[in-house]
């Protein structure tokens, strides 16, 4: 799930710069994804132009992909909006997801290296700080970093694709609840998906992710309903 940029070239030809569309695309789908943009809320083209600082052709391409990604819908009269979520959404997306990313953590089990496994603990202890201090963006940070690093050793990149579009779509729902009911009140397998990797058992690893994934996903599903 994390988009890593290659260092190839030589010093004469310097880094390589991503197109404007791209930049364009990454910067809107972070705001999309950490739930800066608030599920229904709609915002219009040029506003996206003047926030993002970009052109109008970049911003429409952008858009157009992510609407693709299902994290944006079309409202007319030249404005978007992320998504609202019902419960039939949250069933689904529990399903894809428990399919999906349980599959991606068994995969991933066998070829990550104890570097690896350091960097996923450093990651979880940053995430502990932000659920004791109520870093509500700092959890949403921390804890997509978790899994996207961890998916990103399951050599599957379909599967990979597929957990980062869902993502997208549960992303600012997220947002909404941790916010309202703090970030305590989401649980955290992570160190159980962590000793599971220590261990290099796959299936425990599968198991861990799946509590993980329904028990989240179900704190996000009361906290709509006590919204509504």
């Amino acid at each position: 799930m994390t988009e890593t940029h290659s260092a190839a070239g030589s010093a004469q030809e310097g880094p390589t710069k991503l197109p404007a569309h791209e930049i364009v695309y990454q910067k809107l789908r972070s705001q999309i994804l950490f739930g800066d943009l608030v599920p229904g809320q709609a915002v219009t083209i040029q506003g996206l132009v003047e926030t993002l600082g970009a052109g109008m052709t970049p911003v429409r391409e952008a858009i157009r992909r992510l609407i693709s990604d299902g994290a944006l819908v079309f409202q007319g009269n030249r404005r978007v909006s992320v998504p609202v979520l019902g419960a039939k959404d949250l069933e689904e997306l529990i399903f894809v997801r428990k399919t999906v990313e349980c599959e991606l953590a068994r995969r991933a089990t066998p070829h990550v290296t104890e570097a690896v496994i350091a960097q996923l603990t450093a990651i979880d202890t940053a995430l502990d700080t932000a659920i004791n201090t109520g870093d509500v963006a700092g959890y949403l940070v921390q804890n997509y970093s978790f899994h996207s690093l961890l998916y990103a050793h399951a050599e599957a990149p379909i599967l990979t694709d597929i957990a980062d579009r869902l993502w997208l779509r549960f992303g600012p729902s997220l947002r909404v609840v941790s916010g309202r009911l703090g970030t305590q009140s989401f649980p955290d397998r992570h160190k159980d998906i962590l000793e599971a990797l220590r261990r290099r058992d796959a299936d425990m690893a599968a198991l861990a992710m799946e509590r993980d994934v329904c028990q989240g996903m179900e704190q996000v599903a009361q906290g709509l309903q006590v919204a509504n």
